[in-house]
């Protein structure tokens, strides 16, 4: 065996046969009655919960770290001015002067000097250049607030596995939802009530709110055949001096610090520095974090099931192991748990 695979270096050793039915189309409509698998990442020892029962793992002084980000209605669907051709944009970044990154479909038709329509001229848009990826830098007219055009116009941007449309635009946002900006919901988090929520707080567990935009980079699978050479994208975050003296306080007792979610620990994992401690900072991460990876804050992590060969479950190996998550992963199929956005969770803890 080479040295690389017994490292997960290579993309293949993420791939995993998943039945196509497996794939949540709909959230469910009492969030925290999901399933609940619990992983222990030490031995990959499993058990099987419904997630409100995620309280009974977690103790007074433990720290929850969730991201707030809000998710924008960002797919907008429009014509081309002058052939009628239909175009969808996806906001992907927010520039200056209502100049927005963006992801344009149909591609070939839309060059620089080109100009689109959204409903019947409430909106326009032109757009101004190529970027990297093929992606485009989008200039938006209108009139009034762009977040309530926005809001009038645009549709949620699920991800391109789901295939049916959301009845209610909030069951892709957690109940916490803040600031706006992301373009991918922060899916674990979606299995969070407000009552769950409040009954964590008195218990005495800790709630650290941190911010990282979700780009549709999440999404991107990895195409190159050794891990290490994967480009990872960039995407926004911001660590509060609240947020961060929580985190530290937590560390510095000895009590446990628990991710909700991939982009909560991208976002500690990035900002802190090589002793663990954080404070205050935003900025752009591109961290990647698979098999190797040194945890340097995370002790625990609340996650979905993720796709095979993706970028996200090569960060749950790191933390939990390639096989142990591979054979959780597998227990999970066979249990006929649900995958992706809109699926069942997981905990990757020490039993």
């Amino acid at each position: 065996m080479s040295n690389r695979a017994e490292l997960g270096l290579s993309t293949a050793d993420y791939y995993f046969d998943l039945p196509q039915e497996l794939i949540a189309q709909d959230p469910l409509q009492k969030r925290d009655e999901c399933k609940l698998l619990v992983i222990d990442k030490k031995t990959g020892k499993t058990e099987h919960h419904i997630f409100s029962e995620i309280i009974n793992y977690l103790n007074p002084g433990d720290c929850l770290v969730l991201n707030n980000t809000k998710v924008i209605p960002a797919r907008l669907l429009g014509e081309k001015e002058g052939t009628g051709a239909a175009v969808e944009i996806l906001l992907l970044k927010r520039k200056e002067n209502d100049v927005w990154e963006t992801l344009v479909k149909p591609g070939k038709k839309l060059r620089p000097g080109a100009r689109v329509s959204f409903g019947g001229g409430i909106l326009k848009a032109e757009i101004l250049d190529i970027v990297e990826e093929g992606n485009r830098l989008v200039k938006f007219y209108y009139d009034g607030i762009w977040e309530e055009v926005l809001d009038r116009l645009g549709e949620m941007p699920l991800p391109p596995y789901i295939t049916h449309k959301l009845q209610d635009k909030n069951m892709y946002q957690t109940v916490y939802a803040k600031f706006e900006g992301s373009a991918a919901a922060p899916t674990a988090g979606l299995h969070f009530t407000d009552e769950l929520l409040q009954k964590i707080r008195e218990k005495g567990v800790e709630m650290a709110f941190v911010t990282l935009h979700v780009g549709l980079g999440t999404f991107r699978p990895v195409k190159v055949e050794n891990v290490k050479e994967h480009h990872m994208h960039t995407e926004w975050y911001r660590v509060t001096q609240e947020a961060a003296d929580k985190i530290n306080k937590a560390k510095e007792t000895g009590h446990k610090v628990i991710c909700v979610g991939t982009t909560s620990c991208r976002t500690i994992e990035s900002a802190a520095d090589e002793n663990g401690r954080l404070r205050e900072c935003s900025g752009d991460t591109s961290i990647f974090i698979y098999p190797g990876y040194k945890f340097k804050v995370l002790d625990q992590l609340i996650t979905n099931f993720h796709l095979p060969e993706s970028t996200l479950v090569m960060l749950v190996a790191a933390l939990a192991g390639r096989e142990n998550i591979l054979a959780a992963y597998e227990e999970a199929i066979k249990e006929r748990y649900r995958f992706f956005s809109f699926g069942d969770a997981c905990f990757i803890t020490d039993l």
